[in-house]
């Protein structure tokens, strides 16, 4: 495909409304950035789909950031980075355009670790689909191999956010069940990773059910640190970004069902299109 050189905005892609927590970090942390935030809600959630699937679903949907002008697309989605990047990284983009980039929220969490943990043994919290695909085990394991890594699966959680119930005794419940279950795995864990960005926005009942010696780590704030990194080491990518703060978002799904969301997870409202991926 041949694609425009001209500057663009960063893309953010995710499945559903939980990369709006990540668009938010980055935009506190890089304001002067515009930013295109993809988000597939018609075909979400991603976490019990196939890796062939989820792949496919994602690869469109980069295709489409850059076809819009995006030089650097953030995969804003735990399931997305941990079974589609790698093979966009290595498949797709040599033959779409080596210049572009596409990076995942992974990454920058496994980085960070190494420096929160004392014990060495660290729990993760995340979808059915991220948990099973030990990505955060091997993502971890290749920087810090002496870290004990215990996944626990809270398949109801990001459902429960969407449905703005976040403050409800339901949530209280799920959420003090699995993270009862994970602790009784390791009782040695110190570090506890929120591995969906929906869970941001169960932090105050994820607070009250962990231990207070537990650290625990939200990757909004990891990732925009990492990314604003990254822009400084690459000023190739860097150069072709626009900077005038602003946002715009495209739903696979009803532009006024996006809005309301938006609401829950950013508490403002964004401008927002409809748009088709297949």
């Amino acid at each position: 495909m041949t694609l425009s050189s001209k500057p663009g905005p960063i893309g953010v892609f995710d499945s559903g409304y939980g990369g709006l927590t990540i668009l938010h970090e980055l935009r506190k942390a890089l304001p002067e950035y515009d930013y295109l935030y993809l988000g597939d809600n018609a075909r979400a959630p991603y976490g019990a789909r196939s890796y062939d699937v989820v792949y496919q679903f994602t690869r469109q949907a980069v295709n489409k950031l850059f076809n819009l002008g995006c030089h650097l697309v953030i995969l804003a989605c735990n399931t997305a980075s941990a079974k589609a990047l790698r093979t966009i990284q290595q498949r797709d983009l040599p033959t779409w355009d080596a210049q572009r980039r596409v990076l995942g929220v992974i990454r920058p969490t496994a980085e960070i670790v190494g420096s929160l943990t004392k014990t060495r043994h660290v729990g993760v919290l995340a979808t059915e689909g991220t948990i099973r695909s030990k990505s955060y085990n091997l993502e971890i394991a290749k920087l810090h191999p002496d870290i004990t890594i215990v996944g626990q699966e809270c398949p109801l959680w990001a459902a429960i956010v969407e449905a703005g119930e976040a403050d409800s005794a339901g949530a209280d419940f799920f959420v003090r069940q699995r993270i009862g279950t994970l602790l009784e795995k390791d009782p040695k864990i110190d570090t506890v990773l929120l591995g969906c960005t929906h869970y941001p926005l169960l932090m105050h009942t994820i607070r009250k059910h962990i231990p207070p010696h537990i650290k625990i780590v939200e990757q909004g704030k990891y990732v925009s640190e990492s990314l604003k990194s990254y822009l400084a080491r690459h000023p190739e990518i860097e150069e072709k970004t626009t900077k005038n703060g602003s946002v715009s978002c495209l739903t696979t799904e009803n532009e006024e069902k996006f809005i309301e969301k938006t609401r829950i997870f950013l508490k403002e409202d964004l401008q927002v299109a409809h748009i088709d991926l297949e």
